[in-house]
């Protein structure tokens, strides 16, 4: 649920006593975390919504089972299969080319435009496309497995820019004027914000507007700034800029919490034009891997009209606000759809070639050391995007959970660049030789990116996500900080009091759960009766975890902020416990499918194990006299031996790796994010082309070994003098042996890496 302001403590009934002395020794021992205002605006951003039942310790399943879970409308499907997939073909094409040459080509930028990819969030009324979250995120994750730099183009229009904060803030001139440009792509758009001494911590921006009134009297912003990394800053036409603003004369009349005039007005959002004067822009970073247009902003006394603030002049000073507000589910579209591009085509690819390529008389595919990483690679895309549906359908709905969204971004760049690298691992030698044929180089070449993007993953671990969620998401955390720094003894002793309770009852319900091994914990109806274990376990795991947040909260207190490594396993165990609820989620509204069920109970008891490797490292590092060292010693003895998973069998494993290693409508209903090329095209058209034929040939093949075994045909490999010798001596049919030989050839095709003449390889100097 949003946390409201009507139920925060207001100052009243100050009665000294007990209560009072009580908040006077917890503000002196700093039992509780300090809110700064930026922290505040944080905090009071968007909802909470299922994360609040797993920082309470009681997550209600019944309730997850009824969280939406969309598939697209007609129109946005239509929108897929047509000019998105069309630009797919288009970039296939070009993919190599603007990876060498580091320039889209104008004919695709065109297409772009004039398709209305760049107003996909963009209401029809301005021109744009109106479509829903999940569609947006949709059409990044399948434009990004062809080309990261193109799509650029796409994800900065319709994510944190111009156009997402004048929808929202603009004033309605705003909305007249730029929506239908930015929709059309007239104007190219990129925002503002990182600073050489401002990355994860964007609070602290030194880019700055002073107001000052003109010669004819009209007020004005005087700015200057410092900004890099700004994605499509060399060719933005619309930059929003995120400056502090400064009121010295006191002309814009504001006043602080006291009623004193202040200059002091705050981070403000404005829109700048490219050539204005001071503004300079144009140079290129060069982002590792995929390249695309990045680079820094300058500006030097640019002087704009207080019009340009998003908002107009009521914008000024609640541009962090609105910044917060639209990350709150901001977070969970863009870089997921992303990193979990790279996953399912992983799992397409990594798949495919894992039953093309042989060794050892047999497919890698089959071999335990490859089986599991395909495993992992097929468990881990089918929970990330259950949670990319679960999480966009919610937003679509109007919810946005910044602590699960910040949760998506994290895991979903952590965990998709894990995925990549093994596929690149399967694929070893085709993995690592760059060219037009290379599958997954690219995106290999590119994951630093995403975890550094909209704040840093190891920041996001071990300070933001538990940070924000142990106060947020908790039932009582956020009332008793507020009650302390109101000075309010009966709102607090009333707060106190009710996470008194709740920590008794979650105690009491933990020590249950624990001899039970999660038993009694409160199972939804209806649940398909092979996956009662999983939500058994999640229960059991998330009434710990929420003893264990009460644990942290009453004993390390403000220290949190700084105990980096205990936070960032909180928000582990909390992460993957989501997943899994996404997970459990997904196979129910998708018809609990028999054949996705090794995915399923593979990607949970996945999760399930890492809950516990959290659990464990929180044990062994919870420093607090006394209660430390009983964590430490006998807490953790017990928690070992009461184990919540060992992780997949290898029983399990092998089954999760085989769901996608026949080319059959299962391969193709989970590669359904994946766009899949004619099978004339270089890379994975022809690795599909290949996996097809093997998989046809699968029967011909097993005539032939059951001929090798009874010793009418020598033992070899399956190749062209053996096929030959099989149709001969009547094992195999003429037809039978064309599509064997055929299979042979798409197999080397598929496997064979390309190669450059010294004129290719050798670049001119620039």
């Amino acid at each position: 649920m949003k946390h409201e302001n009507v139920n925060r403590p207001v100052k009243a009934n100050r009665v000294r006593g007990p209560s009072a002395a009580l908040m006077s020794f917890m503000r002196a021992r700093k039992m509780l975390p300090k809110i700064s205002a930026t922290e505040r605006q944080a905090l009071e951003a968007g909802h909470v919504w299922i994360d609040g039942d797993l920082f309470a310790g009681k997550p209600d399943f019944t309730a997850l089972m009824k969280q939406p879970y969309n598939k697209l409308s007609a129109r946005e499907q239509a929108f897929l299969e047509g000019p998105c997939t069309e630009l797919c073909r288009m970039l296939n094409d070009r993919a190599w080319d603007i990876n060498q040459t580091r320039k889209v080509p104008d004919e695709v930028l065109s297409f772009i435009k004039t398709n209305g990819f760049m107003g996909m969030l963009i209401p029809t009324e301005y021109g744009g496309l109106g479509f829903s979250w999940l569609a947006i995120s949709t059409v990044l994750q399948t434009l990004n497995q062809v080309s990261v730099g193109a799509t650029t183009f796409v994800t900065i229009a319709n994510s944190l820019s111009a156009a997402e904060l004048i929808k929202h803030y603009g004033t309605k001139e705003q909305k007249d004027h730029y929506l239908p440009r930015l929709a059309s792509g007239e104007m190219v758009p990129c925002f503002g914000l990182t600073e050489p001494k401002a990355g994860s911590d964007a609070a602290s921006i030194e880019a700055s507007g002073v107001v000052f009134k003109d010669a004819d009297g009209q007020l004005k912003l005087r700015m200057n700034f410092e900004k890099r990394y700004m994605t499509l800053g060399p060719v933005a036409d619309l930059t929003t800029l995120a400056c502090q603003v400064f009121d010295p004369e006191h002309l814009l009349g504001r006043v602080d919490d006291k009623g004193e005039a202040t200059a002091d007005i705050g981070i403000t959002c404005v829109l700048l034009h490219r050539g204005t004067p001071g503004f300079t822009s144009g140079e290129h970073h060069l982002p590792i891997g995929d390249p695309f247009y990045n680079g820094p902003l300058h500006g030097k006394d640019v002087v704009v009209s207080m019009d340009n603030i998003v908002g107009g002049v009521d914008g000024a000073g609640i541009g962090w606000r609105m910044l917060m507000e639209q990350l709150a589910g901001g977070r969970a579209i863009s870089l997921p759809a992303g990193a979990i591009a790279g996953m399912n085509l992983s799992a397409t690819a990594a798949s495919a070639y894992s039953m093309v390529r042989r060794q050892f008389g047999m497919s890698i595919g089959v071999m335990d050391g490859i089986a599991e990483k395909v495993a992992f690679i097929n468990g881990m895309a089918y929970m990330m995007e259950a949670a990319r549906v679960g999480v966009c359908s919610a937003i679509d709905g109007d919810i946005k959970p910044p602590v699960v969204s910040g949760a998506l971004k994290l895991i979903s760049t952590e965990v998709g660049a894990e995925t990549v690298i093994a596929g690149m691992d399967i694929m070893a030698g085709a993995g690592v030789m760059q060219g037009p044929s290379n599958i997954l180089g690219r995106l290999y070449g590119s994951l630093p990116v995403g975890k550094t993007v909209e704040g840093a993953s190891i920041m996001t671990r071990t300070m933001l996500t538990y940070g924000q969620g142990a106060t947020r998401c908790h039932p009582y955390a956020l009332r008793v900080v507020e009650a302390l720094e109101q000075d309010n003894p009966s709102a607090f002793r009333k707060s106190l009091l009710g996470w008194v309770g709740h920590v008794v009852l979650g105690f009491g319900r933990n020590f249950r759960l624990d001899l039970l091994r999660g038993r009694t914990g409160g199972l939804p109806s209806g649940v398909a009766k092979e996956t009662k274990s999983y939500y058994r376990r999640l229960a059991w795991a998330a009434s710990r975890f929420g003893k264990l947040t009460d644990l942290a909260l009453l004993t390390q207190g403000a220290k949190l902020k700084v105990l980096g490594m205990l936070s960032g396993r909180f928000c582990d165990a909390f992460t993957w416990m989501f997943l899994a609820e996404m997970a459990l989620l997904r196979y129910e509204r998708e018809g609990r499918r028999k054949e996705d069920l090794p995915l399923l109970s593979y990607s949970v008891e996945y999760a399930l194990h890492k809950v516990q490797v959290a659990f464990e490292g929180i044990y062994s590092n919870f420093d607090f006299p006394v209660l430390g060292f009983c964590m430490r010693t006998l807490g953790k003895s017990l928690l070992r031996l009461n184990s919540l998973s060992a992780g997949p069998s290898d029983r399990l494993t092998k089954k999760a790796a085989a769901t996608m290693q026949t080319y059959n409508d299962q391969f193709k209903r989970l590669s359904a994010g994946t766009f899949m090329p004619e099978e004339d095209k270089l890379g994975l058209g022809r690795l599909l082309k290949a996996f097809r034929l093997e998989t046809e040939s699968r029967p011909v093949v097993a005539k032939i070994v059951a001929a090798q075994r009874a010793k009418t045909l020598r033992r070899s490999d399956i190749r062209p003098a053996l096929v030959d010798e099989a149709m001969g001596g009547g094992v195999i049919s003429a037809d039978e042996a064309k599509l064997l030989h055929d299979a042979y050839q798409a197999m080397s095709d598929a496997i064979t890496v390309d190669t450059f003449e010294p004129a290719e390889f050798f670049l001119p100097k620039h």
